[in-house]
């Protein structure tokens, strides 16, 4: 059960270990682009590639779909991300329902753990398989693997590495169970555990607010990059600010304000430094790097 190009990884390495899909669970095609034409989800196009067996279900309750779920008489359900599941879903199969999350579990429940995890300056993230339970994220522990968060990674370059190692770590994961070898762990939640938390992304978390720390503003930035992007306001117009540098010089005016020579440079103040502009898109305009900007830009 999957929907965008994170969960293919996880699929293609089960398909390619000669797992037995016998079906695949993916979201309606809906419509979209600028000529609204229906799209596909990046798991129905690599099952259909694949001749495996498809189902899209508007509702997860459906009675029909439950009928065509327990038609199947799966072993095991693998959710990799996809949406939330009822209890009459997840407890079907007699070895449960796997999910693969994008943190180091307990830390990071919720819909967003790649982005909170970079936002909150992070040195190291990694990924979990756990067996879904009735609240979100807390079911027992399968696997887990850990990698570092570089200072020049960004959400996007994260999202590419963790599908990667969570395909493997899924996939030894289900080979693990259907050897009968792997011990189901509960998480670790003590009230001496300080939990971080992965809420959904919201407008509000991307604006970009310069009264904080320059080191946070970055990190904010790099957690929002691509997407949805990191906003502030340039003469009344939206700018998304996709990559930034710090620079450590007490600033001179105040924060929020923007300096540039308007060739080569654009800089925003913070409390205690400047953030540098490398790449940003003006509303209404393409991505660019910032000199690319700055030449076509008229500062008012």
């Amino acid at each position: 059960m999957g929907t965008p190009e994170f969960a293919v990884a996880s699929l293609e390495a089960l398909v390619n270990e000669g797992c037995n899909i016998v079906a695949v669970i993916t979201a309606p095609d809906k419509p979209a682009g600028r000529g609204m034409q229906m799209q596909q989800s990046a798991v129905k196009q690599y099952a259909l590639n694949k001749n495996l067996k498809i189902l899209q279900p508007e509702k997860l309750k459906n009675p029909v779909f439950i009928d065509q779920l327990r038609e199947l008489k799966v072993d095991l359900q693998i959710v990799v991300a996809f949406r939330m599941l009822p209890e009459i879903v997840w407890n079907m199969p007699p070895m449960g329902t796997i999910n693969l999350h994008g943190s180091l579990l307990p830390h990071y429940r919720g819909a967003a753990p790649i982005n909170w995890a970079v936002i909150n300056g992070e040195k190291e993230t990694g990924v979990t398989t756990f067996l879904l339970q009735q609240q979100i994220d807390t079911g027992n522990i399968l696997m887990q693997e850990s990698f570092n968060i570089e200072e020049t990674d960004d959400a996007g370059s994260i999202h590419d590495k963790m599908k990667i190692i969570g395909a493997n770590v899924l996939l030894k994961t289900v080979k693990a169970m259907a050897a009968g070898t792997l011990t189901p762990k509960p998480q670790v939640t003590g009230n001496d555990v300080a939990l971080e938390q992965a809420p959904k992304i919201f407008t509000g978390t991307c604006l970009i607010n310069f009264n904080k720390p320059v080191a946070e503003v970055n990190n904010l930035i790099r957690g929002l990059s691509p997407y949805p992007a990191a906003f502030t306001m340039l003469n009344n117009k939206k700018i998304k600010i996709y990559k930034a540098a710090i620079i450590n010089t007490q600033p001179k005016i105040p924060a929020g304000q923007w300096h540039s020579d308007k060739k080569n440079f654009l800089y925003f103040s913070c409390n205690n430094g400047y953030i540098s502009v490398l790449e940003l898109q003006l509303e209404g305009k393409k991505k660019m790097k910032i000199d690319e900007f700055l030449r076509g830009y008229h500062f008012e």
